[in-house]
């Protein structure tokens, strides 16, 4: 139980007065649960017409037999003066306001553990988003996509039907079993002593049968993350599934590991099915011992336990066997929780390589240059991808990156906003290395259009003003038409506010490369990241684009990726690289007259 204390520790401190409130609740509830019990006596005595006539009423003092004195003393009275049959409801109404008060502070005491529950459930859910954001790109190159979205959904559903909702159980029935421990000891305390005995001999018996449930649960939650990611595959990859007539051998790959899901949930939901009825059995068990025990004390002529106050005990220790039974209950739910807190805790506690100083600078802007010195990258410290590069871009020039797929391109790119950091070597802008400037800062003066324009399932005019903040609407029409996408908008239905689907699946390539252009338009930022912005289009698709990015590009500092050389003729200066090296610079004439690489890839594509 250690682990499950560890979470408590973790996530409950936020909602310590609402954890006080449930605990104060619970005392009451627990104590009027046996008051309600001892009440029941007088009503049991007087149907068996074996109440004591008592005729003396002493002080009021906080002792069982001055208060049993007193209250058989009210009842001789009423016995007396009004009969049997008034005595009756006379308790009977002490015992409902009893009742009352224990089922009230019970409500009280659940309304502040649902505000915990759901409280922490909702903490947890944000603290994993906002991890999921943070970490870097690294992280997602080594996790199933699958496997992440089935720990931030189902593992975090398992949390909360599982440890959280145990939570109430470890506040309430400890003060219940307690609470009612005590009133069993007032009543007898040779069977208190005999229930002590048997009741720990129960516990190590389903202690013993859920040992295994931690590890089955864990298994089930993998396998569900292999299934989702298998899914998530499906619906990304349909077209070529559908086109290489692969739906056999993914229905077949997909049942697979649904069988074995199947036949790991069938293991360990027989075990947890168990929880119930052994806690049962092992209840009766020890209620028949008792009243066997229970007997053998009545019987003695030397005993205080009267027939009425063994049912009471018997009452009372009913309280203690649904708290008990719930435990064993919770113990078996708390074990699938915590396996569920693993898989989650593997994103709340990856490592976050891409960290900010403590002292990190502000920037706003750069006037100068962004200089790569002696730069050597790698993957995982694997083979390196880049290989001691040194470049200097000056402000407000474009420059190319041209070479073969995996040569080196996209990562020199990427290293530049920390998506990644060096091993050795560093980048520098205006003098002032990267990992010293405040990451917000340094990716504000970027603007990026990637291959993929990547859009959400929004509106044109929320997917254009993406992360500018305060954008006017003049602005934004502004910077459509600046990336001829001003017509085609307002062709649509609702203009701007014309919903695009799923990555914008309602939009052509052209026009989803061109809201990605306007969005970058409108952060207007001093530098320009353009990964293969216009290799997926058509002719005509490609014109337009490539008419916007001439807009965007004007007086900006431009890092350009690109396949297609005609696109990149009028940089200022086209590096190549290959093997992680950047073997050739120049502008276009000076590499074509170099005869080397450059004009090798140019003479291939004019051919």
């Amino acid at each position: 139980m250690k682990d499950f204390f560890l979470v408590f520790k973790r996530f409950v401190p936020p909602y310590k007065y609402n954890l006080a409130s449930s605990i104060f609740y619970n005392i009451l509830h627990a104590i009027f649960s046996g008051i309600a019990m001892l009440f029941a006596i007088p009503v049991l005595e007087v149907l068996f017409e074996t109440t004591k006539e008592v005729h003396h009423l002493l002080p009021w003092e906080l002792s069982k037999s001055i208060i049993q004195n007193n209250l058989y003393y009210y009842v001789t009275l009423i016995k007396l003066k009004y009969g049997v049959t008034v005595v009756m409801p006379f308790i009977g109404g002490l015992l409902l306001i009893a009742t009352m008060f224990k089922v009230g502070f019970a409500y009280l005491a659940s309304t502040q553990m649902i505000i915990i529950r759901n409280g922490v459930v909702r903490d947890i859910r944000k603290k994993i988003y906002n991890k999921l954001i943070n970490l870097p790109l690294s992280f997602y190159s080594e996790e199933r996509k699958g496997d992440v979205i089935s720990r931030a959904t189902g593992d975090v559903n398992e949390v909360e039907s599982s440890i959280m909702s145990s939570i109430d159980m470890f506040f309430k029935n400890p003060i219940l079993i307690i609470t009612s421990v005590a009133f069993m000891l007032i009543l007898s305390y040779q069977l208190t002593i005999f229930v002590f005995i048997m009741l720990p001999i129960a516990g190590w018996i389903i202690g013993k049968t859920g040992k295994a449930l931690k590890h089955k649960s864990r298994e089930g939650q993998q396998k569900m993350g292999v299934m989702l990611g298998i899914i998530e595959e499906s619906l990304g990859g349909l077209r070529i599934i559908k086109a290489f007539n692969a739906e056999t051998k993914m229905k077949d790959r997909f049942g697979f590991e649904a069988e074995s899901y199947r036949r790991i949930m069938n293991k360990l939901q027989r075990r947890y099915a168990l929880a119930h009825p052994m806690s049962e059995f092992l209840g009766t068990i020890v209620i028949v011992v008792l009243v066997w025990f229970g007997a053998y004390i009545i019987g003695n002529e030397e005993s205080s336990l009267s027939g009425a106050s063994f049912i009471a005990y018997i009452g009372i220790f009913y309280q203690i066997i649904n708290p008990a039974k719930q435990f064993s209950t919770a113990y078996f739910n708390i074990q699938k929780g915590l396996a569920a807190m693993e898989r989650i805790d593997k994103i709340l506690l990856a490592d976050n390589k891409i960290t900010e100083k403590k002292n990190a600078e502000s920037i706003s802007n750069y006037t100068d240059k962004i200089e790569y010195r002696n730069i050597t990258f790698s993957y995982n410290n694997e083979v390196d991808v880049l290989k001691n590069v040194s470049l200097t871009i000056p402000q407000g020039k474009t420059i190319a990156l041209v070479g073969q797929s995996g040569s080196g391109k996209t990562t020199f790119v990427d290293l530049l906003p920390r998506f990644y950091d060096v091993q050795s070597g560093g980048i520098f802008i205006d003098g002032h290395n990267i990992k010293d400037i405040k990451l917000f800062d340094l990716r504000e003066l970027m603007g990026n259009v990637n291959q993929e324009a990547i859009l959400f399932n929004d509106t044109i005019y929320n997917n254009i003003t993406f992360g500018v903040e305060h954008a006017t609407e003049e602005e934004v029409i502004q910077a459509a038409k600046v990336a001829n996408a001003h017509d085609f908008i307002t062709a649509t239905e609702d203009g701007y506010h014309t919903k695009i689907g799923d990555r914008g699946s309602k939009l052509s390539g052209g026009q989803r490369q061109r809201l990605s252009i306007a969005r970058a338009i409108l952060k207007n930022p001093p530098i320009l990241i353009l990964d293969e912005a216009t290799s997926a289009l058509d002719t005509e698709s490609e014109r337009l684009v490539q008419d916007a990015l001439e807009n965007l590009m004007k007086n900006r500092t431009s890092l350009v990726i690109a396949h297609r050389l005609s696109t990149v003729r009028n940089a200022d200066m086209i590096c190549v690289f290959n093997e992680g090296k950047i073997v050739e610079t120049g502008t276009h004439d000076e590499l074509i007259a170099l005869n080397g690489i450059y004009n090798k890839l140019h003479s291939m594509q004019m051919s």
